[in-house]
């Protein structure tokens, strides 16, 4: 018997007995029925009933000890399709994935949040159609769209609010427009919060405590607690990038604000640093290649970026207590000079006992935390016991 589902309460219907099932794992009527402490022939209709979904599907026979072998059964995640969507301030990853969050077809490439809901949300529902013809599928079997937004989104509406750096986007019905183009539910969420999601679900799995810190164009954080997203009260907790620090006391951040950490430590306020030290840096991406190249200043400049960052991320050890935090965003290509700079004040001005089995890692997913957390998240309202249960004949 499973140690994780044997104390588990007892499913009651077909969406939560479909739960026990969503691990992969192939099993039979009677596995089932010893799971689940339900009689045979109310598991043998349920069962029915998720094949005929689509949902489960056979997944052969057990050798036999004698008479007919039995048949197991087992979640399959190719029955309908999720479409990702990460935005930032600067480009555009979408993926279509199945519905185990396995991606299928993928695009990526700039794209400037400021152009507007109108025409990047066009051009969102464009592509991704597109995308789903490329991966053999047709927009008949998407299932839901999960959307990530470079700013506050109230999660319950899906709709932006007042985001700094997205002009015209404010109160925007993304669900709706969206829905409208492509014909599915939509989720919406701060496209920190996906990253988070997309790291904690594909790479860090049994940790329920981990903060995710991605430094790009601005500075924004993911905080997973219990193994849950925590979003707060107005959906803008992580909000690292507008706490103030000292030495940005008189540096005037994008918000109208002086001294927020974004302002000095972003990929934006760092390219700006080399510009003014004579170098050519305009990008996020500009500085990951001169120190790639081996650029001392570059270096250096990206470093104490990474101190600044680490002053902010000791008061929230001290606070969160997280086990793992995962740095990532554009400026985390820049590599151990990030790192090493958030590490070196973490680890010294935290406490002991906060930090003693805590890991600062970079980004595992390879830039697409957002899209597998955008997918995980739409996969999470499609798969959940009551959506099951309307999903079925």
């Amino acid at each position: 018997m499973d140690d994780l589902v044997k104390f588990a309460p007892r499913p009651t219907g077909v969406g939560e007995m479909f739960q026990v099932l969503r691990d992969g794992r192939p099993r039979t009527r009677a596995d089932l029925a010893l799971l689940t402490g339900q009689a045979r022939s109310t598991i043998a209709a349920r069962v029915d009933l998720l094949l005929a979904s689509g949902l489960v599907a056979p997944a052969g026979e057990l050798s036999s000890t004698g008479g007919r072998p039995p048949a197991t059964f087992a979640f399959h995640p190719g029955a309908r399709i999720l479409l990702a969507v990460d935005l930032g301030a600067t480009h555009a990853r979408l993926a279509v994935t199945d519905l185990a969050s396995t991606v299928l077809a993928e695009r990526h490439e700039a794209m400037a949040i400021t152009e507007g809901p109108d025409q990047v949300l066009e051009w969102v529902g464009t592509v991704g159609a597109a995308l789903v013809e490329q991966a053999g599928r047709s927009t008949g079997d998407l299932a839901a769209i999960g959307v990530g937004l470079p700013g506050p989104v109230d999660h319950s509406t899906g709709r932006p609010t007042n985001p700094p750096i997205m002009p015209g986007w404010d109160d925007a019905d993304v669900p709706g427009r969206l829905r409208h183009l492509l014909g599915a539910p939509v989720l919406v969420d701060n496209d920190v919060n996906i990253m988070a999601l997309g790291e904690h679900r594909t790479e860090f799995p049994t940790v329920d405590h981990l903060l995710f810190v991605k430094v790009a164009t601005g500075i924004g954080a993911g905080v997973i607690s219990d193994g849950h997203i925590r979003r707060g009260a107005q959906g803008a907790a992580g909000d690292l990038g507008h706490i103030a620090v000292a030495r940005a006391a008189d540096v005037v951040c994008r918000c109208g604000n002086t001294g927020c950490l974004e302002a000095v430590a972003s990929g934006r306020a760092v390219a700006a640093a080399l510009t003014d030290a004579g170098l050519t840096a305009r990008t996020s991406a500009d500085v990951v290649a001169l120190v790639r190249s081996g650029n001392l200043e570059a270096g250096s400049v990206v470093r104490e970026a990474g101190r600044t960052i680490g002053e902010v991320l000791a008061a929230c050890v001290s606070m969160l207590n997280p086990s793992v935090i995962v740095i990532g965003g554009n400026l985390a290509d820049a590599g151990e000079h990030l790192l090493a700079g958030i590490r070196e004040v973490v680890y010294r001005r935290s406490l002991p006992l906060a930090t003693q089995h805590l890991r600062i890692v970079a980004s595992r997913t390879k830039g697409r935390a957002g899209v597998l957390g955008a997918s995980a998240m739409a996969a999470e309202h499609v798969l959940s016991p009551t959506a099951v249960e309307g999903l079925v004949p």
